[in-house]
């Protein structure tokens, strides 16, 4: 080989053998934090398998076949994990739900069925022609589920960027760079299975390799935040209550804030970062909502939110309920439907047949 070759050979499996290692970490480390780790920890598994295999193959294509049946028997289970991560972090699910279990099972069935039953190694051509289309098809179906879970967050990104509101969060960056990432790797190798070119199909193992990095670093920076070189200025209210005359003051220009800026749609929002808004400390904030207004923060911001859904709820918004929830700042449809119930004492479904009752009286 070349040194470009050789330097391409390294970059493409230092990337693959990373992949396994940070993709089982993140299963045995999903334990103890979420369940979206398993199914990202399960997604780079698969990815590395998938790409250490398309490495190799592409720098040895004498690679016994036994080999090449393993890479594919991973790809099938690379849109899945993809869609499962998606959902799991978007919803924080806690529990594997009964349907993505059966999806997984008839999954490793049909793996072990085929791969026993019939082996690349025996059946090639079978394989070639009918087994790796099948993976690829489960593969882009998966991936247009995800893409269509993820639309909200795509719409709410491009009227942000158009109306210059709020950025998108950084769970909301996260995913759509997971996610267009995943379709750029598909793409690659779609392309290389249709037109057989082997450029792209090496493309896919290198751009892997770059995203696995960024998933390296995404996670250092959840576990630690960076520091700020230049520290906070001194909240103006340290260690002293309140007075009602400031603390009317100070309700005014939060609500002023919220109403302008509308801070509430940030769904990663803490009561430090709105205190820092208004330059009081966390706990002075906190003791202003309860003592005047009788609210910790939690309720309160969800108030802002949940009036922003009605609003828009009435005002006939093309978006369906759940996304108009992601829209006003929840981070799942859960979590949305709870607050919901908490503030206006029936669900969202019924507030809006509600409203369109009334319209026909």
């Amino acid at each position: 080989m070349t040194d470009s070759k050789y330097i391409l050979f390294f970059f493409g499996c230092l990337g693959a053998f990373n992949g396994i290692v940070f993709g089982i970490w993140l299963i045995i480390r999903s334990r103890k934090k979420q369940l979206s780790d398993l199914f990202l920890g399960s997604l780079l598994l698969a990815l590395s398998i998938r790409i250490g295999k398309s490495v190799f193959v592409f720098f040895n294509p004498d690679l016994a076949k036994i080999y090449l049946q393993l890479g594919l028997s991973a790809c099938l289970f690379i849109g899945p994990a993809l869609y499962f991560y998606t959902r799991s972090a978007m919803e924080q699910i806690t529990e594997i739900p009964r349907s993505w279990k059966w999806q997984i099972g008839l999954l490793l069935a049909a793996i072990v069925l085929v791969g026993g039953f019939a082996p690349y190694p025996v059946y090639p051509e079978f394989w070639g022609t009918y087994i790796i289309r099948a993976i690829y098809t489960v593969w882009l179906v998966y991936v247009v589920a995800t893409l269509v879970k993820l639309w909200p967050v795509m719409v709410k990104s491009v009227k942000r960027a158009v109306w210059k509101k709020l950025g998108l969060q950084k769970q909301e960056k996260w995913l759509l760079t997971i996610v267009l990432a995943n379709v750029v790797i598909f793409t690659t190798f779609f392309l290389s299975l249709v037109g057989r070119q082997c450029q792209l199909y090496l493309s896919g193992s290198l751009i892997f390799t770059f995203v696995l990095y960024a998933v390296a670093l995404w996670v250092m920076y959840k576990k630690k935040e960076p520091v700020t070189v230049q520290a906070p200025p001194p909240p103006k209210y340290a260690n002293k209550k309140v007075e009602e005359g400031e603390a009317k003051a100070l309700l005014a220009r939060l609500d002023q804030l919220m109403v302008e800026q509308e801070l509430y749609k940030n769904t990663d929002l803490t009561l430090a970062e709105l205190a820092a808004s208004v330059a009081v400390s966390s706990h002075q904030l906190s003791q202003v909502l309860n003592d005047n207004l009788g609210k910790n923060f939690t309720f309160y911001i969800n108030e802002y939110r949940i009036k922003k859904a009605c609003a828009m709820i009435a005002g006939n918004h093309p978006f369906s309920l759940e996304a108009i929830g992601y829209e006003v700042g929840f981070n799942s449809k859960s979590t949305f439907y709870t607050a919901f119930r908490k503030v206006m004492a029936t669900t969202p479904a019924l507030y809006k047949e509600g409203l369109e009752k009334m319209d026909t009286i």
